[in-house]
C-alpha cells in the first residue's frame, strides 16, 4: 500500500462502530468495521467527521491505533474538557453507531515491520496511540526488532493500554518499557514525578542498566530508529534531549499536537 495518500484524493468512508473499549477515566477506544478499508501503516492517521442533524460538520484528525488489517481500524481518543468533537466519541458514541472518516494520511512517520533495526519509541500522554500501533504491528508480524518504549504520563492512572502493555512486555520479546510520570507516582517508584530529562535516557539508549536477558533492550553500539510523540513542548524538549544524547536528528521522526477544538 502507497505511504502517503494525496488528500484530496481521499475520499471519506461509512463504517459502523464494532466496539468502544475504556482506556482511562479520560479516553476510549473505538473500533470501527469500515468494509472498504485495505489497511494502513503503522504510524499513519485518519480524519473524522461528525455531522448534526442541521447539517453543520465537524473535523478532527486522530492516530490508528491498531495494527494493519482490512476491513476494521481502531482509534484512540482522549476527552478534552472543552472539545467539540472528543465528548461525543468518548461519552455518547455506541456500538452500532455510524462513523465516518477518510484515511489512511501519512507516509513520513511510519514504521516498516520489515525493519529489522532496533526502534525506540518515545511517548507523551496521549502521543502513545501511533506508537502502540508500531507495538502491536511488531507483534501481528511476528518480528524480532528490539522495541524499547519511554512513556511518559501525568500518573499511572493516565497510562493508556496499562494491561496490554504488561502482558507484552515479556523478557524474551525484545519489548522493553520505561515509565516517567510528571506529576504523581506508584508507592516505592524509584524516580520522583517530573518531566522527562536527560537521566532518563541512558537507560534506554546506552544499554545501560540492561533487563535479563539483555536482548530485551537496545544495546549500546546499536542507532535505533526514533519514533518520538506528543504535545508540542514534550517533543521538542524530548527531540533536544536525545539530540544531546548522540542521536542523529535525522534518525528521530516527530509527530506533534497542540491545541484544538477537540
Amino acid at each position: 500500500m502507497a505511504g502517503a495518500a494525496v488528500l484530496g484524493r481521499l475520499s471519506w468512508q461509512a463504517g459502523t462502530v464494532s466496539d468502544i473499549r475504556t482506556e482511562t477515566a479520560a479516553a476510549v477506544s473505538i473500533a470501527i468495521d469500515l468494509p472498504g478499508w485495505a489497511g494502513h501503516r503503522p504510524g499513519q492517521h485518519v480524519d473524522v467527521r461528525l455531522t448534526a442533524d442541521d447539517g453543520y460538520s465537524a473535523e478532527r484528525s486522530y492516530s490508528i491505533a491498531s495494527a494493519p488489517q482490512p476491513g476494521r481500524v481502531e482509534l484512540t481518543v482522549q476527552r478534552l474538557p472543552d472539545g467539540e468533537v472528543s465528548p461525543y466519541l468518548t461519552e455518547t458514541l455506541q456500538p452500532g453507531y455510524p462513523f465516518e472518516l477518510r484515511g489512511p494520511i501519512g507516509g513520513w512517520f511510519v514504521w516498516d515491520p520489515a525493519s529489522p533495526g532496533p526502534v525506540l519509541l518515545v511517548a507523551g500522554g496521549s502521543g502513545i496511540v501511533p506508537l502502540m500501533s508500531m507495538i502491536r504491528s511488531r507483534a501481528a508480524a511476528g518480528s524480532q526488532a528490539p522495541f524499547q518504549l519511554l512513556y511518559s504520563a501525568r500518573s499511572p492512572a493516565d497510562v493508556l493500554y496499562r494491561a496490554e502493555l504488561a502482558e507484552r512486555q515479556r523478557p524474551a520479546d525484545g519489548l522493553r518499557i520505561d515509565y516517567v510520570y510528571t506529576r504523581s507516582v506508584p508507592a516505592g517508584w524509584p524516580r520522583p514525578p517530573g518531566r522527562l530529562s536527560a537521566a532518563d535516557l541512558p537507560v534506554l539508549t546506552r544499554g545501560d542498566d540492561p533487563p535479563e536477558p539483555p536482548a530485551s533492550g537496545i544495546g549500546a553500539a546499536e542507532t535505533p530508529a526514533v519514533f518520538v510523540c506528543g504535545p508540542t513542548g514534550f517533543v521538542e524538549a524530548a527531540a533536544n534531549l536525545l539530540t544531546a544524547a548522540g542521536h542523529r536528528p535525522a534518525a528521530i521522526k516527530t509527530e506533534r499536537f497542540g491545541p484544538s477544538g477537540g
